[in-house]
């Protein structure tokens, strides 16, 4: 019977049919083996399998400012009152023309574990934020460093502690999950979903054991492991990637150790153009072309099948193949169902809304979007980037 059914079909409609269906199996794979092991690792948390730090030892916060003062007043006060016995909170002022100095001076007066540097007004680097970086792992007293950005805000007062706990064995790095706040218009829809999507990827792959990204929104790493891997020494030529491509750089699979507790994640404001989102994906994407071999396979892999299912579904319905009514609808559901129950458990464990029909237009939106940008990355000069 399989044989009379497959002697219906020519052999350009039967290629047609295989590409579909590879494509769909390997998106299948990426969907089942990798985006559930979110889940995974909070069974074996849950089942004492996966040890948690008990002590909770000293720790310096570093957060980097430029031209951050309202910023400062609005989100720094939830990171000095956080539930932790002994930290230090160090802002880097990097040139900063506003009035970011003064409030943190006042900051200071207030809470007596802040402390202060700054970047030079001369001074002049390609990347002013990795020597910003570099400053605050230098003023830090502790070996444990956890980093946001002075735009964000913690979602509870036990972030810090969540964050911390995650460093037992042999953790060198963390992963946590930075979130944008929400509100109804179309272009927050697009930025929370992107982030939310970059987020199951980058934590989902990190517990699988293959790492290869984190957002300075929400990371931490040891101070002794940054100095002895000399840090961003091999970056220092270009803007960003001071979180991307150290992680990418240095973090494997026994090193790095992710938290995804409701408590451990960071909030803050999206971009309010569509424009400004552009430019700031723009940025990020600019980096990814030194990712190690290993990432961009995967991520490729991932991205190419995605490319090859659209198209088959395409093909199959223009050349109308015979079953076409039932086969491009089948395998689309299929994999929408799928996609749909594991997109929305990820979002429920990190604190992020419920999504629903809008999945499948940002899942050929995004990527889009993406090729766009690269394409224009590609042309532009390197000294256009700039972190503020």
């Amino acid at each position: 019977m399989l044989v009379n059914l497959l002697n219906t079909f020519s052999t350009a409609e039967l290629i047609c049919l295989a590409v579909l269906f590879f494509s769909l199996l390997v998106q299948l794979y990426f969907y089942l083996r990798f985006y559930t092991a979110v889940f995974r690792h909070k069974r074996r948390i849950k089942k004492g399998k996966i040890k948690l730090l008990e002590s909770l030892p000293e720790v310096s916060v570093i957060i980097c400012a430029r031209n951050e003062e309202e910023n400062l007043k609005k989100h720094l006060p939830s990171i000095l009152k956080q539930d932790y016995p002994n930290y230090e909170v160090i802002v880097i002022n990097d040139r900063s023309y506003d009035d970011t100095e003064t409030v943190l001076e006042l900051l200071k007066k207030e809470y007596p574990h802040l402390k202060t540097s700054f970047v030079p007004h001369d001074a002049k680097y390609i990347d002013s934020k990795k020597i910003a970086v570099i400053l605050g792992v230098k003023a830090a007293k502790n070996d444990i460093l956890v980093f946001t950005d002075a735009d964000c805000e913690a979602v509870s007062n036990k972030w810090l502690e969540n964050m911390v706990r995650s460093f037992s064995g042999d953790t060198q790095i963390v992963l946590g999950y930075g979130a944008y706040n929400k509100n109804k218009s179309f272009t927050n829809f697009i930025q929370v979903f992107d982030t939310l999507f970059i987020g199951i990827q980058y934590l989902n792959y990190a517990i699988a054991g293959y790492p290869y990204m984190g957002v300075g929104r929400n990371m931490a790493y040891r101070k002794s492991f940054f100095e002895k891997s000399k840090g961003f020494t091999k970056h220092l030529d270009i803007q960003s990637g001071d979180d991307d491509l150290f992680v990418n750089d240095f973090a494997r699979s026994k090193n790095t150790s992710v938290c995804i507790g409701t408590e451990s994640f960071t909030t803050s404001e999206e971009k309010k153009t569509f424009s400004a989102f552009l430019a700031q994906k723009e940025r990020h994407l600019s980096t990814s072309g030194r990712y190690k071999f290993s990432s961009k396979f995967i991520l490729g892999t991932e991205l190419g099948s995605r490319f090859l299912f659209y198209l088959g579904i395409l093909v199959t319905c223009i050349l109308a193949l015979p079953y076409w009514y039932f086969i491009a609808p089948g395998a689309f559901l299929l994999r929408y169902i799928i996609q749909y129950i594991i997109i929305n458990l990820n979002a429920k464990e990190l604190g992020e809304r419920k999504f629903y029909f809008g999945i499948g237009f940002m899942d050929i939106f995004l990527p889009l979007v993406n090729l766009y940008l690269y394409i224009v990355a590609y042309f532009r000069p390197k000294a256009h980037y700039k972190w503020k």
